[in-house]
């Protein structure tokens, strides 16, 4: 064999073995880019994305459509490359999406939490924004604690150590002053049962501090005879409450909340209503604008983002809490353009 042909052969040999190398050989990185959009107003399948049993509803109109982000992973070399140079697509690290000490059941349990406490979340902010009566309730218990085996979640919390129990810095209020081993009473109710008063000795807290520790975290709920319920299938995590929000709001006041017309948007709500950020918006805004929205409603602290990479023919409306959407959205069916970013 000459030396021109050995030079040929493993130039061949290298060429296979990098052919190889980038179509079958992970990398480790994910790809973000546009996913599906949703109309909270709208059915998934069959059934509506939000239903609400018991109440008055009133008809809507339009699109409040929430975004998401899609997530790609096992990608080749040459997949990630071509979803990259597409230019719709961005990679990030895999780790920080699937971290090497969590399994991906772990992983999707964790998102579909975060989705579910979003729904709840939103349920409370609508209805608190629209003055329903609230409760406080047992939130999380953490395992082993003095409230463990005695408190269940959602449990009522009516009083605690004497003192009424109206919100969740009452409860918090009500054990200032007290020591671990102290007994403190808690007033609570189960679902539809009696009242129950249970005297529980308050332990050391986790944090070392020598206040008494209960191990509740108390949060409210709106207090009504009705249901809400919204069924999505395939959605994680917490950005879609904002939306779920304004959805559950217009389906219970009369006349059309966005004025009949195409609105997207994302962010996070917290039961009080102030709308935290979220990531990925530049792929929501995206996925909005070809699904045929107008405009997007941007958390405040994502405008900077969104203002720099906003496709045309997208207005955003900056939102830092829902007073501020409700009133974005006023604007659009008042015909006047909403706050910017």
């Amino acid at each position: 064999m000459n030396r021109r042909t050995w030079t040929l052969l493993t130039s061949v040999v290298l060429v296979v073995a990098f052919g190889l190398l980038g179509a079958f050989v992970r990398v480790p990185y994910v790809a973000l880019g546009p996913g599906p959009t949703y109309d909270t107003l709208g059915v998934d399948g069959d059934r509506p994305v939000i239903s609400i049993e018991g109440q008055q509803t009133f008809p809507t109109g339009g699109h409040l459509n929430m975004t998401t982000v899609s997530v790609t992973d096992q990608l080749s070399m040459f997949g990630a490359l071509g979803l990259w140079a597409s230019g719709r697509y961005a990679l990030a690290p895999r780790d920080l999406y699937f971290p090497p000490d969590k399994s991906e059941q772990q992983i999707e349990q964790e998102n579909t939490e975060a989705f579910n406490d979003s729904q709840t979340t939103a349920e409370t902010a609508a209805l608190r924004y629209l003055g329903y009566p609230m409760k406080v309730v047992a939130g999380q218990i953490i395992k082993g604690s003095p409230a463990d085996g005695i408190l269940a979640p959602g449990d009522r919390l009516l009083a605690a150590n004497g003192r009424p129990v109206t919100d969740p810095q009452s409860l918090r209020a009500a054990l200032t002053g007290t020591k671990p081993g102290d007994r403190v009473e808690i007033r609570f109710q189960h679902a539809d049962q009696p009242e129950r008063v249970a005297s529980v000795q308050l332990a050391q807290g986790p944090d070392g501090q020598q206040q008494g520790f209960l191990g509740v975290a108390a949060a409210e709920r709106p207090d009504v005879g009705f249901e809400i319920e919204i069924s999505l299938a395939d959605v994680g995590g917490p950005s879609a409450g904002l939306m779920f929000t304004l959805a559950i709001i217009d389906k219970l006041t009369p006349g059309e909340l966005n004025g009949g017309q195409f609105v997207a948007g994302t962010g996070e709500i917290t039961p009080a209503g102030e709308v935290n950020p979220i990531g990925g918006i530049p792929f929501k805004m995206v996925k909005a604008r070809e699904a045929g929205a107008t405009t997007f409603l941007v958390p405040a602290d994502n405008c900077a983002e969104a203002k720099a990479q906003a496709p045309e023919g997208l207005q955003l409306a900056k939102v830092g809490t829902l007073q501020e959407a409700t009133k974005a959205l006023d604007d659009l069916r008042a015909g006047k353009t909403p706050a910017s970013c």
